[in-house]
Parts: structure tokens; C-alpha cells; sequence
């Protein structure tokens, strides 16, 4: 019961995979101090310091942290004020061996800097995957709808014809530059090292007695050993928060693309002409038993705007970091850096869920197409009469008038729009009168949209999903199964 009394944030309770919460919970957090303090004890003995090689066994044999010792670390950070230190204790006790020279040299910001690197880069790379996948099945959709016409919107109002297919390519171009901007602040995000207290690696010299090639050294070393090809040159206690600032963004990005897609799929599940999967024993709503609602996209929609307004967050900490650093910043990261992993982790989830169950009803789609394409089809009218030896002035006046009888009836009357049908009953209009259907075919109103989708899949989505490390995410991603 003890769980249930006390408040849990449903990004982990409720929606999150198992990788990413399991990346920033406490017990990988400081899985990853102990590895990156016994990749310090490593570098430091490799370079000559006197550390004891029990001390690197006992290390080694102890990185994960038993419900005991969280409680001692617990008791410690209650005395000590300082979670740091408490660790370094506790961590002590059961490396007694290793106590006397874990942290050597270091500063909080060795562990605390450098591990949120390393989540952050890890937490990036389960994006990408995720992504790939999303791609993959939203290409799949793009492929089978290519051809089929579908009524196109501006200013949420009727426009000329596109495809289900094409749309859906405009929501995959947004999601493949997604898919670069996290590659790129992904592959760009380095190291803090080991720099000291305020970044000029002043006790590491005194610990190699002024030799400045061994304290460069043990930069490398230790970067090596924890999997980063290099160090950030230069930094302050802690790596600069701008590196925040260029994480988050593309994430936010990724929001901004989710919500659109969402808002898309909403609007077009109210028009019933495309609706997100619902289960048979789903519950629409406690009072309207009939009611489907497209709870999956609002979902999306309510968590993308909280991961787009976390940039925010990112920017002004950044902005308000003095001289060489400041802890105004540490609460709120706890704060930021996992809810904006694990919100895009959501996003991403739900939208592939989504997208795996997408259910399209071409004739509802058909129908609302003869609603719309007789008053499109008025400027082909035109041009048949010309070609007949009309004149195109004359045509014009006769379609206007008729449009808005027609109009008319729909507005006003709540009638069909009976316009092709006052043209059969024009005999002006009888030189094209066989050629009416062809005239309204909605295949020759969706100009090149079917090969646009062919092209655009073949040329850029197929070569992004091939690169090795997104191929074998494609091939081994499962269909979501949403907890909730």
C-alpha cells in the first residue's frame, strides 16, 4: 500500500518503457558513479598513483548497490547534506580497500556531470531507435495509401485534392528531420573529464607533482574508459549548460512534430475519414457510451507540449549559470534532463501505437470528395467548353450561376450539392455531357501525389533507415502495447 500513498509522476508510472525509466532511475545512477569512480582509481594506478589493486577488485565487484546500502546512503546524505559524499561513504564500506582513494583529485561534477553525459547520449540513442521504427510503420501507411485521393485542407477548408499517402509523407519528412537533429546532438555530445573544482584540473597536478602530460593523460584515459571518443577542452565545475540547451532542442522539435501529427489524426478522426485504433472493450466516455475518441492522439498532444516548454527550462538555467558555476541549476536538472527523456520516449511509444493500428474509410473519404470536387471541377468544365468551340467568357458566367444555386442548396437548404446535375440539365453545357465523369474522376485532381510518395520513400526514407544501427532497430522493433 505504501506505493499507492505516495505521489508517483505517471511519466514512469504510467507510460514510459522499461529502458528509459530504467536509464534515470537511482540504481543506474549510481551504478554509474561507481563506474566512473573506479575508471578514475584505474586511470590513476595506470599513470602511478598508489592505488592498491584490491581496491580496483573490490570496486569492480560492488557497482550495483543493494537495498542496504541505498539506505545507508540515505542515513549519509541526511548528515552530510551532500549526495556526493554520502555515496563516497557508502561506497567506502563495502570497498574498505578502495576508501581512502575513491574521488581522488575529483569534484561532485566528475560523477554527477559526467554520468547525466552518459544518460543523456544513451537516452538519445533509445530515441533514435524508437524513431526508426515510428518512421518504418508511418512509411508503410504512406505506401499503402499512395493513390488513394483524399479531399486537402488549407485553413481547414476545402482544397484541391491530395492523397492519404502524400499526407502522410509531410507528417515522415518532419519525423526524418527529427531523426538527424537527434543524430547530430547525439554523436556532438562529449565528456566532462576531469577537470577539478573549477575546471583547471588544479589538484590533479599536484596529485602527478606538477607533470601537465600525465594530467592530460589521465583526461584521455579516463575518457576512453568511460566510451567517449573525447573530452570538452575547456569547462568550468561543470560542463557548460548550453550542452542542455542543444539536447532538449531537437526533443521539443520532435514535440512540435508529434503535436502536429496528432492535431492531424484528431481532426481527421472528428471527419471520420481516418481514426486511431480503438479496442473493442474500450470506454469512450463514462456518460456518451457511443463516443470514440481519439484519446491515444490527445495523449500525444497533452505530452508534447510539456516536452516543447522543457527547452525553456534548459535555456534559462543555462542563462543564469555565474562565473564558474552556481547550484541553482541542480534541482531543476533532476527535474528537466528525465521528464524530457522520458516524455519524448511517450511521445514516440504512443505515436507508434497509433500509427501501427491506423484505421482509413475510403468511402466515407469518397463521399466527402463528391460533396466538394463538382465546384473544384468547374475550372475543367470551362476548358472542355473552349476545347469544344465555347467561349470562355460565357462558360465562366453560366458555371458561376449555377455554383451558386448550387451552393445555395447546400448552405441553406442542408441539400447534397446537386451542381454536376444542373449541368446535365443545361444544354449549353451538352457538347461535354459524356465527358462529365471523366472530368470528375478524382484521379486526375491529384496531380503527381502518388509518384511524390514513391520518390520521397525510395530516396530519403530507405536510405535513412539503412544505416546499420536503425536497420537493426527496425527489424527487431515489436508492436507497442500500451500499458494504459
Amino acid at each position: 500500500m505504501e506505493a499507492y500513498e505516495t505521489y508517483q509522476t505517471p511519466l514512469s508510472s504510467r507510460y514510459a518503457s522499461k529502458e528509459m525509466a530504467h536509464l534515470f532511475s537511482p540504481a543506474h545512477r549510481f551504478r554509474t558513479w561507481r563506474e566512473l569512480w573506479l575508471n578514475l582509481a584505474i586511470a590513476e594506478k595506470q599513470l602511478g598513483l598508489p592505488v592498491p589493486d584490491e581496491a580496483i577488485e573490490q570496486m569492480r565487484s560492488n557497482l550495483d548497490l543493494t537495498p542496504e546500502q541505498f539506505d545507508i546512503a540515505a542515513k549519509e546524505e541526511k548528515k552530510r547534506r551532500h549526495d556526493v559524499m554520502a555515496h563516497v561513504h557508502t561506497f567506502g564500506q563495502i570497498a574498505p580497500a578502495a576508501a581512502g582513494i575513491i574521488h581522488l583529485g575529483a569534484t561532485s561534477c566528475y560523477v554527477t556531470d559526467n554520468a547525466d553525459l552518459i544518460f543523456m547520449r544513451t537516452g538519445l540513442t533509445y530515441l533514435l531507435k524508437s524513431l526508426a521504427v515510428l518512421i518504418s510503420r508511418l512509411s508503410a501507411f504512406a505506401a499503402q495509401y499512395r493513390a488513394l485521393p483524399t479531399l486537402g485542407f488549407t485553413h481547414f477548408q476545402p482544397a484541391q485534392l491530395t492523397t492519404v499517402g502524400k499526407r502522410a509523407t509531410l507528417w515522415l519528412q518532419e519525423l526524418m528531420w527529427d531523426l538527424r537533429n537527434i543524430k547530430r546532438a547525439r554523436d556532438d555530445i562529449g565528456f566532462r573529464g576531469v577537470k577539478g573544482t573549477t575546471g583547471t584540473q588544479a589538484s590533479f597536478l599536484t596529485l602527478f607533482d606538477g607533470d601537465h602530460d600525465k594530467v592530460e593523460e589521465l583526461d584521455q584515459l579516463v575518457t576512453k574508459l568511460s566510451g567517449f571518443q573525447y573530452a570538452y577542452p575547456v569547462t568550468s565545475q561543470t560542463y557548460s549548460r548550453k550542452i542542455d540547451i542543444d539536447v532538449i532542442a531537437p526533443l521539443a522539435s520532435l514535440g512540435a512534430t508529434a503535436h502536429k501529427i496528432a492535431t492531424d489524426l484528431r481532426l481527421l478522426a472528428n471527419l471520420k475519414e481516418v481514426e486511431e485504433p480503438f479496442e473493442s472493450t474500450q470506454i469512450g466516455s463514462s456518460a456518451m457510451a457511443y463516443k470514440r475518441n481519439p484519446m491515444r492522439s490527445e495523449r500525444v498532444c497533452s505530452l508534447s507540449r510539456h516536452l516543447m516548454v522543457l527547452h525553456q527550462n534548459a535555456l534559462m538555467t543555462s542563462s543564469v549559470q555565474w562565473f564558474e558555476r552556481t547550484l541553482d541549476d541542480s534541482a531543476n536538472r533532476r527535474i528537466t534532463l528525465p521528464e524530457a527523456f522520458l516524455t519524448a520516449d511517450i511521445v514516440l511509444s504512443t505515436l507508434q501505437n497509433v500509427c501501427e493500428g491506423l484505421v482509413v474509410y475510403p468511402k466515407v473519404i469518397a463521399r466527402r470528395i463528391a460533396q466538394e470536387l463538382p465546384f473544384m471541377a468547374t475550372e475543367n468544365i470551362i476548358m472542355a467548353i473552349v476545347k469544344k468551340g465555347g467561349d470562355r467568357q460565357e462558360a465562366h458566367e453560366k458555371i458561376r450561376v449555377l455554383s451558386h444555386e448550387a451552393a445555395h442548396q447546400v448552405k441553406h437548404l442542408g441539400l447534397e450539392n446537386d451542381l454536376i446535375e444542373r449541368v446535365r440539365n443545361d444544354s449549353y453545357f451538352s457538347p461535354i455531357h459524356g465527358e462529365l465523369e471523366q472530368l470528375l474522376d478524382p484521379q486526375t485532381f491529384i496531380g503527381r501525389a502518388p509518384e511524390q510518395v514513391d520518390k520521397f520513400l525510395k530516396e530519403w526514407v530507405e536510405p535513412a533507415l539503412a544505416e546499420d544501427e536503425l536497420k537493426v532497430a527496425v527489424s527487431a522493433g515489436g508492436k507497442v502495447e500500451l500499458n494504459v
